[in-house]
This record gives structure tokens, C-alpha cells and sequence, in this order.
């Protein structure tokens, strides 16, 4: 199938496997030939072995293809990593070209978009590896020459200035952690 909009050929959403989104669109595109949009987020997020980058769908388990309902159907629902396009008993939505548009628009283009880390005077943070783990603190200041952040914190009953590598650093209350 041509990657170019067909008459007969609409948006769906599609879910995917979970955490299969970019197996499903990459089996899509070069099995099936058919246009596929996955937004994806990249952000850091805490884990056991310190903060680390992640990339995730940013609805996970869904992805958007755009076919032919007609004729495409069955080469879809079977790609390796799709569970199913969404129907409503026998009602397939449509998604509009216009909201993949903007979609596509505010992504500008890039399906993955980097959401920054950078932190600022004030923030309050968890300490989520090293040798202050499960502590808060608040951000002092960056410290961009040394690659290091100043951070205080309630150590042993009194405030305390310590640099920490901002790897070991994640917002308090951010909802991207463990």
C-alpha cells in the first residue's frame, strides 16, 4: 500500500501490546506499508540503579495508523505487537486528519520529544541514589561547570550544603518516578 492518503483511507487508533507501541508501528510500516504516528515522550525517571532516560508512548498502548479499512483490516489487527484496532461493536472510529495533524504539528514532525530536566533554585527534589537515597532536598543552585547541582538538605537535625550529580536528582512529587 502507498504511504500516501488514499481516498478510502482513514485514521485509527490501534493498541498495541503492552509496551510494544514501537514494535507495532516499525511492523506496520515496513510489513503492512502503512502510515503510522507514535508520540513518544523521552524524560528521566527514577529507578533502583539512580535516575535514568526512558522513552514511552505517550498514550501507552496505542498507537494511530492510517488505512484502508476495507482492504487492510486483517494485515493490520495481525502485525506483530497489535492487539486490535478500537471498534465499538461493529462502530470502527474514525480519528479526523485534522487531530492527527495537530497531533503531528505540535511533535513537530519528531516522534519522540524530550521533556528537559533541568532544574532550577527552589526545587524541591528526592534524592534517588548515592549516599543520601530517600532524602528531600531544595536546589541551591546548578552548578553547569562542574556538571553538579547544590543541593540543601536536613542532615543529622541542621540544613546542609551538599553537591550531587544531578543523575541522583529527581523532582519531589514528580509523577515519572518508581
Amino acid at each position: 500500500m502507498n504511504l500516501s492518503a488514499s481516498a478510502s483511507s482513514a485514521w485509527f487508533a490501534l493498541r498495541s501490546q503492552p509496551k510494544h507501541e514501537h514494535i507495532a508501528a516499525a511492523h506496520l510500516r515496513k510489513d503492512a506499508g502503512v502510515e503510522v504516528f507514535l508520540p513518544r515522550i523521552r524524560f528521566r525517571r527514577a529507578s533502583r540503579r539512580g535516575s535514568v532516560w526512558v522513552t514511552e508512548a505517550l498514550f501507552p498502548n496505542y498507537l494511530f495508523a492510517r488505512f484502508d479499512w476495507m482492504h487492510d483490516l486483517r494485515r493490520v489487527t495481525h502485525a506483530r505487537g497489535v492487539s486490535g484496532v478500537i471498534h465499538f461493536g461493529n462502530r470502527w472510529p474514525t480519528i479526523p486528519d485534522a487531530s492527527i495533524a495537530e497531533l503531528q504539528a505540535r511533535w513537530r514532525s519528531e516522534e519522540v520529544y524530550c521533556i528537559p530536566d533541568t532544574l532550577a533554585t527552589g526545587d524541591m527534589v528526592k534524592v534517588v541514589s548515592g549516599p543520601f537515597q530517600g532524602l528531600l532536598a531544595v536546589v541551591e543552585r546548578p552548578l553547569a561547570a562542574r556538571q553538579r547541582v547544590a543541593v540543601l538538605l536536613d542532615f543529622l537535625g541542621r540544613q546542609t550544603s551538599v553537591e550531587v550529580e544531578p543523575k541522583h536528582l529527581v523532582r519531589d512529587g514528580d509523577p515519572r518516578q518508581i
